[in-house]
């Protein structure tokens, strides 16, 4: 039998590509990692089987917390790995993992839960086409400031990389001269053909006015001429949210746990 090898900072954007790509629409977030605006902050760990890849984990270090994301659709190989590396992972670090992996971690490692979470992938853009997005503007590099006091106020403890605005890729409305809901990305990459929609948030004050689903509308309409996947993450009890998605041609196509963790 062919032993199973753990493989530390793989380099190879090919190999991973090909085991990510046996499930496009789970690995969304990390094919897009491969793009080289994200490739700098990325380390990344596989389980080798043979010549085939089994199990992949990230490392993303582009903020001053890390997120890993170990994510993936087969069970023991996953699981192996991430207890193979569990001493290599940063002492404190935000994390996306499959449901029932995080027992793993517990012997090294407090963690509090963010909830469970679901991957949805746009499966239809008819709805995406037909939506009037009129009235939503294109948000650039000059609007960083106004968009961070915008997330502060709307959705205090957002994640927001004023990177992202490089992309080109964030959309919002105003009422009275003032930002009252945004869309954007976490990931995007031309190359690969994959976004990932983030930042959507509509001010309190504004909600159930489909605001949010215009917005994102209109990030749809304009990733849909560069890229042929794209998804997105969202909490599973965020029942206006899922909706909104689902009305825009989204399906739910897995879940996994978001956790703080640290280590003992």
């Amino acid at each position: 039998m062919t032993p199973k090898t753990i493989l530390r900072d793989v380099q190879d954007k090919s190999l991973l590509e090909s085991f990510f790509r046996q499930n496009t629409a789970l690995h969304i977030y990390s094919i897009g990692d491969l793009d080289d605006f994200f490739w700098p902050y990325t380390t990344w760990y596989a389980l080798q089987d043979g010549i085939q890849l089994t199990a992949v984990i990230l490392v993303y270090r582009g903020q001053s917390l890390p997120t890993v994301l170990a994510i993936g659709d087969k069970t023991k190989p996953l699981y192996a790995l991430l207890n193979g590396i569990a001493p290599d992972l940063p002492d404190r670090f935000y994390a996306h993992i499959s449901p029932g992996a995080e027992q793993i971690l517990k012997p090294l490692f407090k963690l509090t839960s963010h909830g469970l979470h679901l991957k949805m992938a746009l499966s239809t853009t008819e709805r995406v086409v037909t939506t009037d997005t009129r009235n939503v503007e294109l948000l650039s590099t000059h609007h960083s400031d106004e968009l961070m006091a915008f997330y502060r106020s709307s959705y205090p403890g957002n994640w927001f990389d004023p990177r992202m605005l490089d992309t080109n890729q964030y959309y919002g409305i105003r009422l009275d001269d003032q930002l009252v809901s945004v869309a954007g990305i976490h990931v995007y990459s031309p190359s690969y053909r994959v976004a990932a929609l983030g930042n959507i948030v509509t001010h309190p004050e504004y909600r159930r006015q489909s605001l949010g689903l215009k917005t994102t509308a209109r990030v749809c309409q304009s990733l849909t001429t560069s890229v042929d996947h794209i998804g997105l993450n969202v909490k599973a009890d965020n029942l206006p949210a899922i909706n909104c998605y689902q009305k825009l041609g989204f399906e739910t196509i897995g879940e996994y746990g978001e956790f703080m963790v640290e280590r003992m």
